[in-house]
């Protein structure tokens, strides 16, 4: 019945097609006088013949002896090159009244480039660096990344993502994030996993290709010490108050901070939380140990009143302690202004450890409660028109730029110390970083820096310091 129906179909379109086309002929033979007087008619035979042809093309049969092949495109592998693709993939937007080129907190682990197979997405990015400091040692280079990502879409409700990062070329190696999510709605979506914790957005977006410096920020080392991920389970989601504004937000209820008294790897009387190494070292790559029974909650909101405009609040609270008595509390606000070639972004954290300078066993360690960072930074794109009239295929207009950036920061990890005291100078960094990155692609990205640290360390001495630094970075 299929057959005949198809047979049916076909053939009254070509006949209906011919005889259209023979009026067509006849209508233009009295304007134009070389116009063939007649178009001959189609036979039975050619016309069954094509009918036989064109249903097994659509049957996927091989064509029968003596006609030729079809010539029917195959279907072509779904190719995802950029965030914004992937992010409407993930999430459906129909009916959106906001396209905004800063992405939504919730979806922001899908704003990379990826490639694509029959079942799974599949990209990553790569950097390699080189420092040369005047104060610390000789200078190197440093392969210092390589990141895959892994993406699947596996329902039209359930996406996969993560993240694993080879480090320094060595045995360093570690998921940063592994999401399982539930698409329900724009407004509220569900997520677990390992999960990258909304604290600011550096965190959310600090892959090597999108910065525009090479070393990441200070307070992103030390105060919300990135990549920052955790297990837990949670829900995002983006609501439009109005035509030009959107929300985003995203909370999850964790592990937290499990490495400091009774940690894994720091079973000791003491915390691990520094004014050397801010809150970094009481962060655990164990995923399946938890030193207390206390859960800690995280969550952020951005707001963007409309295009070019975004400003972030963050927050995490939870106890670090094996007994759950001693909370940690970080605040985060971070902001965004774009205005044609230029743009402002920056952020700034604040920690508070309760009791981290008293010992288990009730002593004094002199280990700091507060702390405090930022970093603010101007970005300038441009492409000189003489550069790509001289040479168009290498600096291409709408696709390649140059960036020019200043960068200024400064972060106090032991803010309620004696600041007279070695003690107290150990946490603070003042840093003031100038760079220019040319992009080819938006993709990849060369970046040239020089770091001004009127004040720094090196280990626990204080030094005054200049560096230059360079380095390549691109998705892939």
């Amino acid at each position: 019945m299929k057959k005949y129906a198809i047979t049916a179909l076909i053939a009254t379109t070509i006949v209906v097609g011919q005889i259209g086309f023979q009026e067509s002929a006849n209508a233009r033979e009295d304007l134009v006088s070389d116009t063939p007087t007649a178009v001959q008619a189609v036979s039975n035979e050619e016309i069954e013949r094509i009918v036989d042809q064109r249903i097994q093309e659509i049957l996927n049969k091989k064509p029968e002896a003596g006609l030729p092949p079809s010539t029917a495109t195959p279907p072509q592998p779904l190719n995802i090159r950029g965030g914004k693709n992937l992010q409407e993939l993930s999430q459906p937007r129909e009916g959106k009244k906001y396209d905004s080129t800063m992405q939504g907190s919730g979806s922001l682990i899908y704003a990379r480039p990826f490639v694509s197979s029959p079942k799974a997405i599949v990209g990553g990015y790569m950097d390699i660096e080189y420092f040369n400091r005047s104060n610390q040692g000789n200078s190197y280079f440093d392969q210092h990344r390589l990141v895959p990502f892994i993406y699947g879409d596996i329902s039209d409700r359930v996406k996969f993502a993560a993240e694993i990062e080879f480090e320094h070329g060595t045995n360093d190696i570690k998921v940063e994030f592994a999401t399982i999510d539930y698409l329900v709605q724009e407004p509220i979506n569900l997520r677990a996993g390992i999960i990258l914790l909304p604290m600011g957005k550096f965190n959310l977006l600090h892959d090597a290709p999108l910065r525009d410096l090479t070393e990441r920020p200070l307070v992103a080392q030390r105060i919300i010490p990135s990549t920052l991920h955790q297990p837990g389970v949670g829900a995002y989601g983006t609501f439009y108050p109005t035509t030009l504004s959107k929300v985003d937000y995203e909370f999850y209820v964790l592990n937290g901070f499990t490495n400091a008294f009774g940690g894994n790897g720091n079973p000791n009387n003491t915390s691990n939380i520094t004014a050397q190494n801010g809150i970094r070292s009481a962060r655990s790559s164990d995923t399946s140990f938890d030193n207390n029974d206390g859960k800690s909650i995280v969550g952020r909101v951005a707001v963007s009143p409309f295009l070019g405009v975004e400003i972030g609040g963050s927050g995490f609270f939870g106890t670090y302690d094996s007994r759950s008595k001693r909370p940690l509390a970080i605040w985060a606000l971070d902001w965004t202004f774009q205005r044609g070639p230029f743009e402002f972004i920056g952020e700034s954290a604040w920690a508070y450890v309760r009791d981290n300078n008293i010992n288990a066993n009730g002593t004094p360690n002199g280990n700091p409660r507060r702390m405090h960072g930022y970093y603010t930074q101007l970005n300038y794109h441009f492409l000189p028109e003489w550069l790509s009239d001289w040479a168009p295929t290498f600096f291409k207009k709408e696709v390649s730029t140059f960036t020019a950036v200043v960068r200024w920061e400064q972060i106090n990890t032991g803010q309620d110390l004696n600041s007279n005291t070695e003690a107290g100078k150990i946490g603070k960094f003042d840093r003031l970083t100038l760079g220019l990155n040319f992009r080819p692609t938006e993709d990849t990205v060369f970046k040239t820096d020089f770091q001004y640290t009127p004040v720094g360390r090196r280990g626990n001495e204080r030094i005054h310091d200049t560096a230059f630094v360079a380095s390549w970075a691109t998705y892939f």
